[in-house]
């Protein structure tokens, strides 16, 4: 067996000078040789996997050369040993031995002496590109026979593969179908058969056109010539039918289609795979219907939730105004009448908040977002939540080191945090403690620095299992008796958190508490003014001195209901406005356009027929620029509306607080542009 290529060069002559001559040349042009002192080491090296040999001629003339021979006829198919042998008679025109050289050792090259060194250097190189060539011919041709041994086994091994995959397509419950482009079927099952058979009344076979098959029912041709052909396009789909048996009334078949290519990867057809799916269409369609019956009886149970929780705190609500208002009527001293007032004020308050808590939850109110410092508006929060809570309840609040801003509403917040709180008081039956802690906090999905701001809410309470824990987020669902709580505070929590873009998660366990924990993303804007209702109500109360009617400016107010307007107007004068009321937006631009007066337009948004509050507002833009507009309405969609538009809106009910320091906002903003 020949060895690997070594690519060295064998050198024999009978003079040692000759020898080292060509080795030395061989050597200054960089390539390997070995002089071989006698013809039976010049067989030993060819053996060694030399790469050419370089022999003078006298060194064969008189030697034996059967061994040499045999060598080189023992040689394999793919190998032809190439020698360069040095005459001083040149080729086999002028040289006799050259031809019996040539029979004995075949691949031979004659180089006559003397010769350029250079010519030498070609010669060997030549020979060694040619060995080179004859190596890669051996690896392929053992490739070729490693092929060849593994060609009948892979064969074999094909046939005995196609014949399981044709007994499992046969044996297949599943309707199985190929076509070519032409509508014409290459190959189908036995089930399809009988199945086309079943519904159509003929059977189908290897070469017939399905469309031709079809021919005395046009519908069901054209339906089906319409999926062959997306499939034969090209599409791949899965398709659900109602097909009708004869006898056996009406199925569900799942179709589902594939292309089909060649082994060149041409699309040659499509084939189709069906099953049976009545069973499951059933199944499908049963539990359809019982989630349906769920959710109606989940939405008839939401629904119950409301009317006992809702409703009982609205009853309550107008169960205070009216006993209010018949007090009002009554002779009674003045202490005791701002007693009534003041209870009174607190069920509006009440109502508002409720009223919050829904469109939280349904994200439907808009979010007036403010760059806010946690800190700050968490301790403004203590007065209110000592109201609120028990004197059993201990209130701690812990903040870490230079807190992140957030984008947020603060009366959302605040109403968040204190429906968090009370959940928490009323888990606490005998006292405890509600830890509020603040800190930075890194996002999971962008780690790095801070990017987020996390506030936790802790209490010592009796904690919830989890099936409690699942869904307390859900609107109206609560643990507490009727009338003890509406179901609406955690959900406006969730709502409130979501439009800000946050998080919220809840850690409860039994008997050792639960903390509820909101996280914001940072806001890359400074810190704003503190706009929560501790400083709100910590701002100085109008003052007195101005409440004349008048003494503030005067107000158009665009009402087209009297008794809304009356109401309005009353306030309005109490805070020290001129009011000048008018019914339609039509009627406050004729008297705008007539040259009335106006400091600032407030004006309902919805009004019946012509000209809403929102195209009024448009319009005055348009034409008195300088002239500000307030908005107002109960419809939070069309409060939305508005305010993407950059209009004022205050969102029913509002304070006169509220109403008062807009107001005056817009006219000081008015007087700043005319100076």
């Amino acid at each position: 067996m020949i060895p690997q290529l070594s690519e060295r060069g064998l050198i024999l002559a009978p003079l040692g000078r000759d020898a080292q001559v060509a080795a030395s040349m061989l050597t200054e042009a960089k390539m390997r040789s070995v002089v071989s002192p006698s013809l039976v080491e010049l067989v030993e090296g060819l053996s060694d996997g030399a790469g050419f040999a370089v022999v003078t001629e006298e060194a064969l003339r008189t030697a034996d050369l059967h061994p040499l021979a045999a060598w080189i006829g023992a040689q394999p198919e793919w190998s032809d040993f190439p020698f360069i042998i040095l005459t001083l008679r040149g080729g086999i025109e002028r040289n006799p031995t050259a031809i019996r050289l040539l029979q004995t050792l075949g691949n031979v090259t004659f180089l006559e002496r003397p010769f350029h060194p250079t010519t030498l250097v070609s010669l060997a190189q030549s020979a060694i590109r040619g060995r080179r060539r004859q190596y890669d011919a051996r690896a392929r041709l053992e490739a070729l026979a490693h092929l060849n041994e593994t060609l009948e086994a892979r064969v074999d091994a094909a046939i005995a593969e196609h014949k399981v995959l044709a007994d499992i397509v046969e044996s297949t419950d599943a309707l199985v179908q190929v076509v070519d482009p032409g509508f014409r079927i290459l190959a189908l099952n036995r089930a399809s058969a009988a199945d086309f058979e079943r519904r159509h009344g003929v059977r189908p076979r290897v070469g017939d056109s399905l469309v031709a098959l079809l021919r005395h029912k046009p519908d069901e041709q054209a339906s089906l010539k319409a999926l062959w052909s997306r499939a034969l396009a090209g599409a791949e789909f899965t398709e659900v039918a109602r097909v009708g048996y004869p006898k056996a009334g009406h199925r569900f078949h799942e179709m589902k289609f594939n292309s089909l290519y060649d082994r060149d990867g041409r699309r040659i057809g499509a084939y189709q795979f069906i099953n049976d799916v009545t069973d499951r269409h059933e199944d499908q369609e049963r539990l359809a219907s019982t989630e349906g019956a769920l959710r109606q009886a989940q939405k008839m149970e939401a629904v119950g939730q409301l009317t006992g929780g809702v409703a009982h705190d609205f009853n309550n609500l107008l169960m205070v105004f009216s006993s209010g208002m018949f007090l009002l009527d009554q002779p009674i001293d003045a202490d005791r009448r701002r007693r009534v007032v003041e209870g009174m004020r607190q069920a509006v308050d009440h109502g508002t908040a409720l009223t919050r808590q829904l469109l939280a939850f349904s994200r439907r109110r808009p979010l007036a977002q403010k760059t806010v410092d946690l800190r700050d508006q968490l301790l403004g929060m203590q007065e209110l939540l000592q109201r609120s809570l028990r004197g059993d309840v201990e209130v701690e609040m812990s903040f870490g080191d230079d807190l992140l801003p957030v984008d947020l509403d603060p009366g959302e917040l605040e109403l968040a945090v204190l429906n968090i709180c009370v959940n928490a008081r009323d888990a606490m039956p005998d006292g405890g403690t509600i830890r509020i802690a603040a800190g930075n906090a890194r996002s999971p999905v962008l780690p790095g620095s801070a990017d987020m701001l996390a506030l936790s809410i802790e209490d010592t309470g009796v904690g919830m299992p989890k099936e409690i824990v699942a869904r307390v987020f859900e609107p109206f669902f609560t643990t507490k008796e009727v009338g003890k709580g509406s179901g609406l505070g955690l959900a406006q929590v969730y709502g409130f958190v979501n439009q800000s873009n946050g998080q919220v998660a809840i850690d409860s366990r039994v008997g050792k508490g639960t903390t509820v924990t909101l996280t914001f993303p940072r806001s890359e804007h400074p810190v704003e003014e503190r706009t929560t209702a501790a400083a709100i109500a910590a701002k100085p109360a109008p003052r007195r001195a101005e409440t004349r009617p008048g003494s503030r400016g005067e107000v158009m107010v665009v009402e087209d209901d009297l008794t809304v307007a009356d109401l309005t107007t009353e306030m309005l004068k109490v805070a020290g406005y001129a009011v000048f009321h008018v019914k339609s937006a039509a009627d406050a631009l004729e008297a705008l356009a007539g040259g009335r007066s106006i400091d600032v337009v407030f004006s309902d948004v919805m009004m019946p027929g012509g000209m809403n509050g929102v195209e009024l507002a448009r319009e005055i833009r348009r034409r008195w620029p300088d002239l500000p507009v307030v908005l107002t309405t109960g419809y939070i969609e069309v409060a939305r509306t508005a305010m993407s538009e950059g209009l004022e809106v205050l969102v029913k009910p509002y304070p006169l607080e509220a109403l008062s320091a807009t107001l005056e906002s817009h006219m000081s903003e008015k007087m700043a542009h005319a100076l």
